[in-house]
């Protein structure tokens, strides 16, 4: 009688833990199910977050990242405090970081993705002082700083030159300091710089962000609408970004002053940037490294027009879509009707991509002949022509 209680009793706890192994296995399965970020990493979908630094319940900066998983590439947006448009919740113009709530920030993040014309499911924001112990978390973020600044008043401001290692309250001073005079420009790529390296810092020391003690730490510095499980499964993912080719493009525009403050207003009421987020999402969403996803192509504008300064202002845009304007000057002559990209990148498609841009669909091609050119000459030369208003080439439909 005994042995069968005891077997009885046995078979009772076998079951109990086939149960319990049974429900953990069900809850895990449903949870990688569920969770956003699993999702859209089993379809290699690209996935759009914002992320924000914080500091004394403010904008220091934001920036949009598209992270294709398939590939481990990555675009970012910058988009500066004081871009101008016309606020959706306010329905007038003003500066984008007007909107921003501490405690709600999807205001914000609606004003971004209206923007950029782009869906952004996730937000994250560094609020200044748990960036610092975050940093600490991680071992600290390196970058190069490339000009010493010293500034001795209170509290002193004192990076020098070169390589450094920053811990957390040099990586809060870095994020936040503005000198007197300083250009904003100077402002906006010294933060690029530390997003930048705590990007990498992050990928660095993705191990120590595993063990259980360490993320139990680092994660809850996250304000963001993501659970636990969430932030860190997105964390895992950037943690393979590929940082050697990653890069940060901004808003071009024009500074208008609008209501005593200058604003900076998107070239071509925004057309400009909502393209470069398309063509960047697209390349991303190539499943293999191509030569037209790898390859920064060499540009040659020249200005077949009386137009004063044409070719240069149109390096701007093109420098946008991340090619790499070389030359700009004047053409052969001044009275091209028709825009015209000459094509020697010897690529199939890359020509049609870049002409693309302007809407050209005037392509010639010019095959290289390394024996006999020994002057280098650009990936391609568009030769801007009087149907160019400046954004696009006109008639062709």
């Amino acid at each position: 009688m005994r042995r069968n209680t005891k077997l009885d009793a046995s078979i009772f706890l076998i079951a109990a833990i086939v149960l319990l192994m049974a429900g953990s296995v069900f809850v895990i399965s449903t949870a990688l199910r569920s969770d956003p970020i699993e999702e859209a990493l089993s379809k290699n979908e690209v996935i759009n977050v914002l992320l924000v630094f914080e500091g004394e319940e403010k904008v220091l900066s934001a920036f949009v990242l598209m992270y294709a998983p398939q590939n481990n590439r990555a675009a970012v947006i910058f988009v500066p405090g004081e871009t101008g448009l016309i606020l959706q919740s306010i329905d007038q113009v003003g500066s984008i970081d007007s909107v921003y709530d501490p405690k709600n920030i999807e205001p914000f993040r609606d004003e971004i993705e209206n923007l950029l014309e782009l869906t952004i499911k996730y937000s994250v924001v560094f609020e200044q002082e748990k960036f610092g112990r975050m940093v600490d978390l991680i071992g600290g973020v390196e970058l190069f700083i490339p000009t010493a600044v010293e500034y001795y008043e209170e509290p002193p401001i004192l990076f020098p030159s070169g390589t450094a290692m920053l811990d957390g309250d040099k990586a809060k001073q870095y994020l936040s300091f503005e000198l007197s005079g300083e250009e904003q420009g100077e402002i906006y790529l010294r933060r690029e710089r530390i997003f930048l390296g705590f990007l990498k810092s992050l990928g660095e020391q993705h191990t120590l962000l595993q063990n259980r003690a360490a993320g139990g730490l680092f994660y809850p510095l996250l304000k963001t609408e993501m659970s636990m499980f969430t932030r860190k499964r997105l964390f895992e993912a950037l943690s393979a970004l590929d940082m050697d080719r990653i890069g940060v493009q901004g808003i071009a525009g024009d500074y208008r002053d609008v209501s005593g403050r200058k604003l900076l207003l998107p070239s071509y009421n925004g057309t400009v940037i909502k393209d470069i987020v398309r063509q960047a999402q697209r390349s991303l969403s190539q499943q293999v490294r191509d030569s037209l996803a790898e390859r920064m192509f060499t540009v040659e504008i020249l200005n077949g027009t009386s137009v004063t300064g044409l070719a240069v202002r149109t390096s701007e845009l093109i420098r946008g879509f991340r090619y790499d304007v070389v030359s700009t000057g004047n053409a052969d002559r001044g009275d091209y009707e028709k825009t015209e990209v000459i094509d020697r990148s010897g690529i199939d498609g890359a020509a049609d991509n870049f002409a693309g841009i302007i809407r050209c669909e005037n392509i010639r091609q010019e095959a290289r002949m390394p024996d006999i050119d020994l002057e280098y000459k650009a990936d391609f030369t568009l030769i801007l022509g009087k149907d160019f208003n400046g954004r696009i080439v006109t008639g062709n439909r």
